[in-house]
């Protein structure tokens, strides 16, 4: 799509809207969907009416809602008056709401029924208006920005006539000028602004559509939260680029809501986060292998458990809608097990790799070229390199491209530890490229250990081996007093009914828990070179607290309680 070299958003969903000017775009999934020329209209009205209201170039607006059409909309309209998004995400609690209104400098927020609840005036107190985002009510409003103005208490599509919207003085914005500022929560615990501009989104868009083979009636189907990066370029954007149309859920993609939507719909690309899979490989697929005791000494042995495997992708595949030619996988790394059995599957999974401060993505590739235990090759027009490589050919993967990142708002210092004197942008990731340039990555440096030879210990690498065990939900390894140290959290309705089976008593139950924990620790470290064993393993009763994109947050949990 050509935008005479001026990658803006606004550009981009102008051109969008001739080429498919009727095809579907936004929609709930059991709702009648909008077309581009629909949501164009709604964009030109309530763009005109943020406009009459004071908003202008630069102005931070705030979207604190869960995915919906008219979270899209709101977007789009914020864009079109040449203002700032700033995207909050669902799970963000009241004080870090707070935290980045204040820090932003927001003077508007759209915000939906369900977290409206988790404001309050003290949240709002330098927030001039209050919009509901489910039919863009306005629910208050401080006179400060609107005391020449009265402003209307009733709907706002009520209170735009038509003819208006001709008023609407178009802003010149430019492909540099900030587009967003997402606040990122990491496993560090640092919640950072990242800047990016107009073209870091729309150049990483329009490359990462290249990865798909795509046609020309594609169905996406959101469930992640496009308050992220990963969601908001590769779920939105992208299909603004190839006219697609996107799908909502008006809840949580549990199962019971996810696979009639699936089956509805029909999907032909999805994006998860590997927790969402590999809770369908752990929770549907190895049960019904392992309920039948032939069947489960079968599934241990190689070229059955192929066979096997793939009789269940089929079933999965068909579960998915039956249409599915993209499932992209992003945000964490995913477990060995689970993806080897996608790959005998034959499920059309990928797994691409980026930051927010990538707008996201910096390498990925199809469902059709997929080589285990990698993310793929670096995408066109980005440059990575790996900085200090050890003898293995491991370093930190230094990036540079148009979808790099602008800074940290009103961090510059952050800003400049985070680049390197000529320019390229540290990621903080381990990662090693192959004889075919395929990117693999070993995991964070802050993660990393030294070991007491001076031999690189990768927590993750471990972790995957741990949770590889069925009673395993998750874990983390780290260093603590001078000792290899994993944090696990089991799968107790698993465990309890399997201890019950044997009439096991409640008082005997932690013994046989903690037997269970013993019994880890001796398999795993017979899996791993010495170097890398584990000295102690620690029960963590309740989840681990996780990022939006469900990485646990590390530092909450590095540490004996």
């Amino acid at each position: 799509m050509d935008l005479s070299n001026n990658l803006n958003l606004n550009s981009l969903f102008e051109k969008s809207c001739e080429l498919h000017s009727n095809k579907p775009f936004l929609s709930f999934v059991n709702g009648k969907p909008l077309t581009f020329n629909d949501v164009n209209f709604k964009v030109q009205k309530l763009s005109w009416f943020l406009q009459k209201y004071g908003v202008e170039k630069g102005t931070k607006i705030a979207i604190f809602s869960e995915s919906n059409p008219n979270w899209g909309i709101s977007y789009l309209s914020i864009t079109k008056t040449g203002a700032v998004v700033v995207p909050i995400l669902p799970d963000f609690n009241k004080q870090e709401v707070e935290n980045i209104l204040t820090h932003s400098d927001s003077e508007i927020i759209f915000v939906s029924k369900r977290l409206y609840k988790n404001l309050d005036n003290n949240v709002l107190k330098n927030i001039k208006i209050t919009i509901l985002i489910d039919d863009f009510s306005i629910i208050s409003e401080n006179s400060t920005l609107f005391s020449s103005k009265k402003l209307p208490s009733n709907i706002i599509k009520d209170i735009i006539v038509n003819d208006d919207i001709n008023n609407f003085k178009t802003v010149d914005v430019e492909e540099d000028d900030l587009l967003t500022i997402i606040y990122t929560s990491g496993t560090t615990g640092t919640s950072k602004g990242v800047m990016l501009t107009h073209k870091n989104i729309i150049s990483n868009a329009i490359a990462s559509s290249k990865i798909p083979i795509t046609g020309n009636n594609e169905r996406f189907l959101s469930i992640l939260p496009m308050s992220h990066t990963y969601e908001f370029t590769l779920g939105f954007v992208i299909p603004i680029v190839i006219g697609g149309a996107v799908f909502y859920l008006k809840k949580p993609p549990t199962p019971s809501v996810l696979v009639p939507a699936m089956q509805k719909i029909k999907p032909t690309l999805m994006l998860t986060v590997p927790l969402i899979i590999d809770k369908v490989y752990r929770n549907k697929i190895l049960p019904e292998f392992n309920k039948n005791l032939l069947i489960k000494l079968l599934y241990k042995i190689r070229p059955i458990n192929k066979i096997l495997n793939r009789i269940a992708g089929k079933k999965l595949y068909n579960t998915f809608g039956g249409k599915l030619h993209f499932f992209g996988i992003g945000g964490a790394k995913l477990a060995s097990d689970t993806e080897k059995f996608l790959r005998d599957a034959k499920f059309p999974y990928a797994i691409g790799y980026g930051l927010t401060e990538s707008s996201p993505l910096l390498a990925g590739t199809n469902a059709l070229e997929t080589k285990y235990r990698s993310t793929g090759p670096v995408l066109d027009g980005i440059e990575i390199k790996i900085d200090n490589p050890n003898s293995k050919g491991e370093g930190e993967i230094l990036a540079k491209g148009p979808n790099i990142m602008k800074g940290y708002y009103k961090n510059k210092e952050l800003t400049a530890e985070t680049f390197t004197d000529d320019g390229w942008y540290k990621t903080g990731d381990l990662g090693i490229f192959n004889k075919n340039n395929y990117l693999f990555i070993k995991g964070r440096i802050k993660n990393m250990i030294i070991g007491s030879n001076g031999e690189n210990i990768y927590p993750e690498e471990i972790e995957n081996v741990i949770n590889k065990n069925s009673f395993v939900l998750e874990s983390i390894v780290y260093e603590l007093r001078g000792k290899l140290v994993a944090k696990i959290h089991l799968d107790y309705p698993k465990v309890e009914g399997t201890y019950l089976e044997l009439k096991e008593t409640s008082q005997s139950m932690q013994k046989k828990v903690n037997e269970l924990l013993n019994e880890i620790l001796f398999n795993v470290n017979h899996q791993l070179n010495k170097f890398s064993r584990l000295q102690l393993v620690i029960e963590q009763t309740t989840p681990f607290e996780k990022t939006p994109t469900q990485k646990i947050k590390r530092f909450l949990h590095m540490k004996r309680k």
